[in-house]
C-alpha cells in the first residue's frame, strides 16, 4: 500500500478513436469562450429571486450512470427551485462525445465529467472549464468472467475501459503492472503473449453484453453495469475501485468557467442544489434507487430498481473480502459515497499517475503538467466550501475539518 504525504488544501459512456479525435476538434472549436470578473456570493441562498444577468436556466447533461445522481437527485427534489432557479429537464446521453459536444455549445451548462477528462479538456485543449465539486467517491469495480480468480488471471485477454482519461484507465494499468503484466492497445483480435491485456474502449452500456458474450474478459466501468454483471450472474466483482484508492472521485460538477466568473450567486446556488442533495442521499439510498430507476417514472434512466439498490447499498464485506474483491476492510468504505469536497491531495495524485499512464492520441502536454499548478488552477472550491457550511459542516459529510488528507493507494 502506497500513503502519500499529507497535502492540505488551501482553496478550493466511452469513444473509439474517431469519436476520440472529433471531441479533440470540438473542444477546441469551443475554447473561445470569454471570459469576466466577479464577486463571490453567500452560500446562504433561498428564492430570493436572481439579479438579470445571473437568472440563466440550470441545463444539467448526463450520462445514465451513479456518478450523475446528486445532478438528477436534486431535480428529482426541487433542490434548484429551491435555490430560486429555473431548471430544464436534463439531458440524457449516451456517449462522453455526445455529452461535452452538447457542454461546448452551451447546449447544457451543468455536468458530471470525468476527472482525469476535466485534465485534458483544460490544459490539452484549452477550454476554460471548471471543476466546482465532487460528485461522489467510489462507486466503481473490475468486474470480470466467472473463471478469473485474480488480476494476474487476466494475461492473455481483453479488457474494456469506458474512456482513456479516466480513473478507471488509471487505476486498471497501475493493477495490472503491479501484477506482472503489461498493458497493450491494439484490436479487440489481436493476438496477446500470455503476460499482455489488451484495452479498448466500449461504452457503458455494450459492456455487460459483451462480457457474457465472452468477447471480453472483464471491465472497469461505474455503475450499476457492475451490478447488473452481478445479478444477471454473467460476471463478478475482481476489485472495487474504492478499495484500490480509498474514497477517490470518477465523475466531478464541471462548469463553464465564465458562468462562475460572470455568474457567482447563480453559481452558488447550483452547488448548493448539488451539495443538499449529497447530503439526503447518504442517508437515503433506497429511495435514490427509486426515484432514478426506470420504474421512477421519471426516464432518467434504464435501470431497474433492484440493480441500482445493489449498486447503491449493497457491499458485503465479509463476502466479497472472501473473493478478494474488498482487500482493504479498514477503509469502511461503502460501494458508492457522496461527498463534494475536492481534495487537492487527490487532483495532484491524479496529474502525477497520468504521466505514466497509456492514452489514445496526443499526450504531449502530460508531461509539462505540474501537479500544484493544476490543482490551483483545475479546481475552484469556493463554493463548495460555502455550500459544505451551509448543510452542516464537513463533519455531515463526514470530511476533515481542516479539508486536508493523504491518499491512500493499494495496487496489490
Amino acid at each position: 500500500m502506497t500513503i502519500h504525504p499529507l497535502t492540505c488544501d488551501c482553496c478550493g459512456g466511452g469513444m473509439n478513436r474517431r469519436q476520440f479525435l472529433r471531441y479533440g476538434s470540438l473542444l477546441a472549436a469551443g475554447a473561445g469562450l470569454s471570459l469576466a470578473g466577479g464577486s463571490l456570493a453567500s452560500a446562504k441562498t433561498s428564492s430570493k429571486p436572481l439579479a438579470k444577468g445571473d437568472d440563466q436556466e440550470v441545463k444539467i447533461g448526463y450520462l445514465p450512470i451513479l456518478d450523475a445522481s446528486p445532478l438528477l437527485i436534486a431535480d428529482a427534489r426541487g433542490a434548484y427551485k429551491d435555490q430560486g432557479l429555473s431548471v430544464a429537464t436534463p439531458t440524457r446521453f449516451r456517449s462522453w462525445a455526445q455529452l461535452s459536444e452538447a457542454f461546448l455549445s452551451r447546449q447544457v451548462n451543468v455536468i458530471h465529467m470525468l476527472f482525469p477528462t476535466t485534465v485534458w479538456i483544460r490544459y490539452a485543449k484549452k477550454f476554460p472549464a471548471k471543476v466546482v465539486a465532487w460528485n461522489h467517491t467510489n462507486g466503481s469495480a473490475l468486474t470480470v468472467l466467472p473463471s478469473i480468480n485474480k488480476v494476474s488471471d487476466l494475461g492473455g485477454q481483453v479488457v474494456a475501459i469506458p474512456f482513456w482519461y479516466s480513473i478507471h484507465n488509471i487505476v486498471l494499468q497501475q493493477l495490472l503492472e503491479k501484477n506482472g503484466l503489461k498493458v497493450v492497445r491494439r484490436s479487440a483480435e489481436a493476438k496477446l503473449a500470455a503476460n499482455e491485456v489488451n484495452l479498448v474502449v466500449l461504452p457503458p452500456p455494450e459492456m455487460v453484453p459483451a462480457l457474457a458474450s465472452k468477447k471480453i474478459a472483464g471491465y472497469i466501468v461505474a455503475e450499476p453495469f457492475n451490478a447488473t454483471a452481478e445479478t444477471r450472474k454473467v460476471g463478478k466483482v475482481l476489485r472495487f475501485t474504492g478499495d484500490v484508492w480509498n474514497d477517490h472521485a470518477c465523475c466531478v460538477l464541471l462548469l463553464h468557467e465564465d458562468d462562475i466568473r460572470n455568474r457567482p450567486e447563480w453559481t452558488q446556488r447550483v452547488v448548493n442544489a448539488v451539495v443538499g442533495s449529497q447530503r439526503w442521499m447518504r442517508g437515503n439510498r433506497r429511495e435514490v434507487a427509486a426515484l432514478l430507476s426506470q420504474e421512477g417514472g421519471r426516464n432518467y434512466t434504464p435501470h431497474s430498481k433492484a440493480i441500482l439498490t445493489r449498486a447503491l447499498d449493497f457491499y458485503n464485506a465479509p463476502l466479497y473480502r472472501n473473493d478478494g474483491a474488498i482487500q482493504n476492510p479498514q477503509w469502511k468504505n461503502r460501494r458508492i459515497d457522496f461527498q463534494p469536497y475536492p481534495f487537492t491531495s487527490y487532483t495532484k495524485e491524479i496529474v502525477r499517475l497520468l504521466k505514466v499512464t497509456q492514452v489514445d492520441g496526443d499526450r504531449a502536454f502530460i508531461s509539462g503538467l505540474d501537479p500544484d499548478v493544476v490543482a490551483r488552477d483545475l479546481v475552484d472550491g469556493r463554493f463548495v466550501r460555502k455550500a459544505i457550511a451551509a448543510y452542516g459542516g464537513p463533519s455531515a459529510f463526514n470530511l476533515p475539518a481542516n479539508f486536508s488528507r493523504r491518499e491512500e493507494l493499494d495496487f496489490a
